[in-house]
């Protein structure tokens, strides 16, 4: 007789679905029961608060950006400001270089204007007559400058430099020029033993190079004198020579001044060809014992004319009482 197995299976497939059932619902509980209480749901309260919050973030967004705007629109205004206030110096440079030249031009003029008063240029010049400003003729197409550049004379150097501009202005035209220091080194090398053309463009560049010129220098204007008068006075025709200094280092007088006239003559006419004037620089307002004895009997000799410049008074001209023999 068979048994039957069917009854004696307890636990059979449809228990075991019922049992996981209900263990995976209990579970599911557990999960939904956590999630509730960690996370949670935000009440209207909560929602409330939080959207003030933003609201007050947001307006104090747009106040710090309004006061953004009012600072860069107040930086804006202060650079408008400082650009206005610049502009008359962005031209600095220019006037104080326009009003130096109408100073210069200034004191040119009042040295006419004297030499008018002491009937010393005449309206028109004659074979007889020489045009003269401030004692000095100025009848000359070529000129040479020698300067003397050691340390005394570079201590007052803007001096010396404004003399020689003023010197250049009453020669308005000529047909060259050169300028050396007293121991004949040119100031221009390229330009040796010829003539610098004389154009506004040449004069200007000059008066530039000549503001930063170092050079060796005795104190003696005796070497770049002979070196102009052996380079350019046999083969030149109204020549000037104009000697700026304030000392003479050399040892005696007379032989200096023999070689000069030998340099100087004219064997046409047995006259000195070209005229040597004398600029000095006096200091205190006295003349210069040495420098000041050779050049007034250097000018004497050679047609030329010696003016002494006080060094207190800056706009003071003083001419020496020494007349040249014209």
């Amino acid at each position: 007789m068979k048994r039957n197995r069917r009854n004696s299976e307890v636990f059979g497939i449809s228990f075991l679905d019922v049992i996981c059932c209900g263990f995976g619902a209990m579970v599911l509980l557990v999960l939904l029961s956590k999630t509730d209480v960690v996370g949670g749901v935000l009440n209207i309260e909560q929602l409330e608060n939080l959207l003030q919050d933003v609201a007050a973030q947001q307006k104090s967004k747009t106040a710090a950006q309004q006061e953004r705007d009012r600072l860069v629109a107040q930086v804006s205004a202060l650079e408008t400001q400082s650009r206005e206030l610049d502009a008359p110096n962005s031209n600095l440079a220019g006037l104080q270089q326009r009003l130096a030249e109408q100073r210069a031009k200034a004191k040119i003029l009042k040295i006419q204007t004297d030499a008018v008063a002491q009937n010393e240029v005449p309206k028109k010049a004659t074979t007889d007559e020489v045009v003269k400003v401030g004692g000095i003729p100025v009848d000359s197409n070529y000129i040479i400058f020698i300067v003397d550049t050691s340390g005394s004379m570079k201590g007052i150097w803007p001096r010396v430099m404004e003399e020689l501009e003023n010197v250049l202005d009453i020669h308005p035209k000529v047909k060259g020029f050169q300028i050396m220091n007293d121991n004949g080194v040119y100031l221009l090398k390229s330009y040796a033993r010829r003539w610098i053309p004389d154009t506004p463009s040449r004069r200007k560049s000059v008066l530039t190079l000549m503001k930063n010129w170092t050079s060796f220098s005795n104190s003696s204007p005796v070497e770049g004198l002979q070196v102009a008068l052996k380079t350019y006075a046999k083969r030149t025709d109204n020549l000037a020579i104009y000697i700026f200094g304030d000392d003479y280092t050399g040892s005696s007088y007379d032989p200096v001044l023999d070689t000069i006239s030998k340099l100087n003559l004219d064997r046409k006419t047995g006259q000195p060809g070209a005229r040597i004037h004398g600029i000095g620089f006096l200091p205190d307002g006295g003349i210069a014992d040495r420098f000041a004895t050779l050049m007034r009997e250097v000018t004497r000799r050679n047609r030329g004319a010696f003016v002494g410049l006080g060094l207190k008074d800056r706009a003071a001209i003083v001419e020496s009482k020494y007349r040249p023999n014209d």
